[in-house]
């Protein structure tokens, strides 16, 4: 009967069924606070299929409650991944284009190592002997998942919330490894009021009798009551004022007035005791800790200026806001775009119009699918070419050229001059007809009227262009006639599946 439940539930546009994988770090994990973490492991999942380029990977970042476990179902689920809306076959993070990597974070509970893991040196749970992490530490790890995913680049990394904070860290710490940025209902560093709010969970936790100083694991009953009052504190943050009266109103819970005591009188009431007493299931008072303390130590602007930790940022940008955000409101989002402007990074914004209000970034699917996609979409050559691109002079041997195409694995050889200006291009092809027809030079087999692109074409230009002439690969050149890079079949054809 379960089996049959989990076949019905299932939707056709969903990932399927996925299950979480393990990547156990070989190497010891040195933090930002210096102290070092040894044997980590971060839990994570992937949907779709990694394509020969390597350039159609996604990074998937979480929010503060969070997991790996972004869409799709496991076995016997009763719902499907937290971001089921964006991710599958013709949603915007669409599974038949791009390889999605979803990951739980370091100091997480939900596979990844944090306070609830076992600390190798003393073979016990960590607890408070865990350190403090940072979301720079966060991104740190992601990185080594995604090396050892024999990943060297990015197409994007995406998230909302605290995750988008892991997607702002991304291109600051590693500017070259993302090609792509998309912050959603996000900061570039924690205001007094959000810092404040985390410290009352915080405070909820630590004076929970059962806390027990972080030395909880073994014992019957933990920190709950405190757990679930700090979850309580924060939905309320991530819900806005109509959607609160939308829901609720001041409509009472299975009463016709109100009972005159403390017991519970408003529906309102028992939705966030609900929420508190679901939250304890499934989450760890302590990784609750370490993680609020990250995000309040979250602060991008060097000495004091956005515009000076911004300045090294190579990524495409799309800063995505909610209207009725008042946790991570637009004029933060605001902030980040003028950060970027400021340093001529080529960004864009949306605002999404929404009654939810901070969680509108976990069901807004309409919106948020549109403007992602249209971000995602808007692909340029410079977006995915190779610029580690293979060339040859004139003057070269055909055997060479032959040797040189078979040591490098390519079809196609730009053919220039001392001055990288493109002359022609040899194919495989051609070198198989300088056989037949005895050549013995490249000035006899090359193309020398190339057909080109600029960095700046659309992927949707560039597929015409060899559509129309039959050619599966275009020199990229600038204003100069000099090669930038090279862009095949094979690097754009993931982006234009039906």
């Amino acid at each position: 009967m379960k089996n049959i439940i989990y076949v019905v539930t299932m939707k056709k546009e969903s990932v399927g069924s996925v299950e979480t994988k393990f990547f156990n770090m070989d190497k010891d994990l040195k933090l930002e606070s210096g102290k070092i973490l040894k044997d980590v492991t971060i839990a994570y999942e992937t949907y779709g299929k990694l394509n020969k380029e390597k350039n159609n990977a996604i990074l998937v970042c979480h929010a503060l409650s969070g997991d790996a476990h972004a869409a799709g179902w496991h076995y016997e689920d009763k719902k499907p991944g937290w971001w089921e809306i964006l991710i599958g076959p013709g949603k915007a993070l669409d599974s038949e284009k791009y390889f999605i990597i979803s990951s739980n974070i370091l100091g997480g509970c939900s596979g990844s190592t944090g306070p609830s893991s076992i600390n190798p040196a003393t073979s016990k749970t960590y607890n408070l002997d865990f350190p403090v992490i940072t979301i720079k530490d966060m991104v740190k790890a992601q990185k080594k998942l995604v090396e050892n995913l024999n990943i060297d680049k990015l197409l994007a990394v995406v998230g909302g919330s605290m995750g988008g904070m892991q997607v702002l860290q991304w291109i600051v710490s590693y500017p070259d490894m993302v090609k792509k940025a998309i912050p959603i209902a996000t900061t570039a560093h924690s205001s007094p009021q959000q810092i404040a709010f985390n410290e009352v969970g915080r405070q909820a936790i630590i004076t929970d009798s059962h806390w027990n100083n972080g030395d909880y694991y073994d014992k019957e009953i933990g920190p709950r009551n405190g757990l679930a009052l700090a979850r309580m504190i924060a939905h309320i943050t991530y819900l806005s004022d109509e959607s609160m009266y939308e829901k609720f109103g001041r409509d009472l819970k299975d009463k016709k007035e109100v009972s005159y005591d403390f017991s519970m009188d408003f529906q309102v009431e028992s939705y966030l005791h609900y929420q508190g007493d679901a939250f304890v299931k499934r989450f760890d008072a302590n990784s609750y800790l370490y993680i609020t303390k990250a995000i309040d130590y979250f602060d991008l602007s060097s000495n004091g200026s956005l515009i000076e930790g911004f300045k090294n940022i190579k990524s495409k940008v799309q800063v995505i806001a909610i209207d009725s955000d008042w946790l991570y409101p637009p004029d933060q989002s605001k902030d980040i775009l003028m950060a970027l402007n400021a340093n001529s990074v080529d960004v864009s914004y949306a605002e999404l119009k929404s009654t939810y209000g901070h969680d509108a970034f976990l069901l807004e699917g309409g919106q948020l699918n549109y403007v992602v996609a249209n971000f995602l979409t808007n692909t340029l050559a410079e977006d995915l070419m190779d610029e580690n691109v293979s060339t040859i002079k004139k003057d070269m041997e055909l055997k060479d050229v032959a040797m040189l195409m078979m040591s490098d694995y390519v079809t196609h050889l730009p053919v220039v001059n001392e001055d990288n200006r493109l002359l022609g291009i040899v194919t495989a092809w051609d070198l198989s007809k300088s056989i037949a027809l005895n050549c013995s030079s490249l000035d006899e087999i090359m193309t020398k009227n190339v057909i080109t692109c600029k960095s700046d074409e659309t992927i949707d230009s560039i597929s015409r262009k060899m559509r129309e002439n039959d050619i599966s690969c275009l020199p990229v050149v600038d204003d100069d006639f000099k090669i930038e890079g090279i862009i095949t079949t094979d690097q754009i054809s993931h982006l234009l599946s039906d």
